[in-house]
């Protein structure tokens, strides 16, 4: 027969740490707290932390480790671990020798974090017994005190961890035909996908980048327009993982030789957030991508998109013009679709009817027309625009011009008493006439029809709470040239990003635009009907009062809004370098 364990309580009072009655005390009140033995012990100042640790091993048959004698420090190799791990688990590296890893933990009761561990690290574990405290002070002198996101911007914790903490996947292997199996509501995979979608839109992000590397999966989180690596999953998790989401947002999960799109719909907060989820075929793995919807991300007002007061009301005399076209222009990501959205939400009423053609429909709002492009049944942006001009609406939006045809119809819509909105890839303003012209449109058809056409770019905002008055060594003075400001002129007005918690260490925190506004004249109309080149027609604009990117960028930096070097990176002014 097995001899039975000494119990924490008799080997105290053996090795006279402690008394019986001071045993007995703390037995009721770990009893009443739920706390085990040796921390009620601990707390009521019966015995140290570090004799309470000496009993586990003890009673465990446990090696235990003194932290704080000398040269013990030097003996740790925290770099055989990752770092989330060490901090989370209050766990430290020794050594590790033919697939064993020695590791120092401080309670040797968590047999399911051992098992976690051991499926994590993909090794055998040999805990020895260290006292908590001593844990912690190492863990803060050699990699640093605090939690929350490192200076990467990555979070301490994993979601793997976080999700697996309690339970061990043992179904991550299996072949696709069986990976619906994993949709247990109780499965770690479940887990880790709701606490994945869950975090994001916490955290504010855009876009979840789920991406199979040749050893593990990469997942990012785009946070105001720049992805931040959130954690690295075992490689062994790629099939679920992927499998899961495209279960729950209705694509086959049998299929990975092509692209796959699909929607998911989750609740957060009392509102239904929409992820527009994007699987497509890559190397080491199908790339997901999981685009962030959500209903208030439009509904913004017009004031807090960033424009200056001059701007918003030249904004406000055209979006209220009773003909024309406006566009807004702008690289993918840049705020087209908000802006448009925000004037068609000035202007939803009841005496106005509304019809949009989009693909795809990213938000709903309610008294709005929207059509979904459906090109597999020959519902194409020519074939909704056609059928829109019959339904007599006052207000249109073409969600992009992409070719002739469509670009003709809007114009053409324009030119019959319509008020037009649509949207253009090009870099600047000035480029939209030559661009439309370019597709085959003819000059004096592009002249007549187009009202004004915005650029537009996101920047970071500085966060409020963290922000602080660039010191003078802090100005980079090469990049004020970038963007014509003085040094002279930004000392005491531009401001330094500094970094919390609450802007993920960034320093930044939300997006606004920045903005340049072509108003059409005669001048300009006649460059456009004599296919004049780009810097001719952007000469004029400016004679005219546009203010270009960089310019109304500078305005927001001696605003303490935003920073030179965001400014030069968004607003491509020559002279940057990556």
């Amino acid at each position: 027969m097995a001899r039975s364990r000494k119990k924490l309580g008799e080997i105290l009072v053996g090795w006279g740490a402690a008394t019986s009655p001071q045993v007995e005390k703390a037995v009721n009140v770990a009893k009443g707290s739920g706390k085990r033995l040796g921390e009620a012990m601990n707390e009521l100042g019966f015995v140290s932390e570090e004799q309470v640790a000496k009993a586990l091993a003890n009673q465990y048959g446990m090696e235990y480790l003194d932290l704080r004698e000398e040269g013990v420090a030097d003996t740790l190799d925290l770099s055989l671990i990752p770092e989330d791990l060490i901090r989370k688990h209050m766990i430290l590296p020794v050594s590790k020798k033919g697939g064993k890893l020695k590791l120092v933990v401080h309670d040797p009761m968590d047999l399911e974090l051992l098992d976690m561990l051991r499926f994590r690290l993909n090794a055998e574990v040999e805990p020895v017994l260290a006292a908590r405290s001593q844990i912690k002070t190492i863990i803060d002198t050699k990699l640093g005190a605090g939690a929350g996101l490192s200076d990467s911007a990555t979070p301490t914790e994993t979601l793997v961890t976080e999700s697996i903490d309690r339970t061990i996947d043992r179904s991550v292997d299996r072949s696709v035909d069986k990976s619906i199996d994993v949709a247990a509501d109780d499965s770690p995979i479940v887990k880790l996908c709701n606490r994945m979608l869950n975090e994001a839109v916490g955290m504010r992000t855009s876009d979840i980048h789920i991406e199979p590397m040749a050893d593990r999966v990469r997942l990012r989180y785009r946070i105001d327009g720049v992805c931040i690596e959130r954690d690295n999953l075992p490689k062994r998790m790629q099939s679920a993982l992927l499998s899961r989401i495209k279960l729950m947002s209705g694509m086959n999960i049998a299929e990975r030789r092509i692209p796959q799109d699909g929607r998911i719909k989750i609740p957060y907060e009392e509102t239904a957030i929409d992820f527009r989820v994007s699987a497509c075929p890559a190397y080491h793995g199908e790339s997901v991508v999981l685009r962030i919807l959500r209903p208030d991300a439009v509904r913004i007002g017009l004031s807090n998109l960033g424009f200056e007061d001059d701007n918003l009301q030249v904004f406000n005399r055209i979006i209220r013009r009773p003909n024309g076209i406006f566009l807004v222009t702008g690289p993918t990501g840049s705020g087209k679709t908000t802006t448009l959205y925000s004037a068609l939400d000035v202007l939803n009423r009841p005496d106005k009817k509304i019809i949009t053609a989009e693909d795809p429909v990213e938000y709903n709002f309610d008294g709005i027309n929207q059509c979904q492009v459906r090109e597999s049944i020959g519902l194409t942006f020519p074939a909704i625009l056609r059928s829109m001009l019959r339904q007599a609406p006052n207000i249109i939006l073409v969600g992009e011009i992409r070719d002739r045809e469509v670009g003709e119809i809007a114009i053409q819509a324009a030119l019959t008493g319509h008020l037009v909105f649509s949207t253009l890839h090009t870099n600047d303003a000035p480029s939209a006439i030559t661009r439309l012209i370019d597709m085959g449109i003819k000059p004096f058809l592009v002249a007549s029809s187009i009202q004004a056409v915005m650029g537009q770019r996101l920047i970071r905002v500085l966060h409020g709470d963290c922000k602080r008055l660039a010191t003078e060594d802090e100005l980079d003075h090469k990049l004020l040239r970038l963007i014509d400001l003085k040094p002279a002129d930004a000392l005491g007005k531009a401001h330094h990003p500094v970094g919390c918690s609450g802007c993920v260490n960034t320093g930044f925190k939300g997006r606004k635009a920045i903005f340049e506004m072509m108003i059409m004249n005669s001048r300009i109309r006649e460059l456009a009907f004599t296919q004049a080149p780009v810097a001719e027609i952007r000469t004029a604009a400016i004679e005219n009062g546009m203010r270009d990117l960089a310019h109304d960028g500078r305005l927001k930096v001696l605003n303490g809004v935003t920073t030179a070097d965001e400014i030069a990176r968004v607003a491509q002014v020559q002279g940057v370098e990556d």
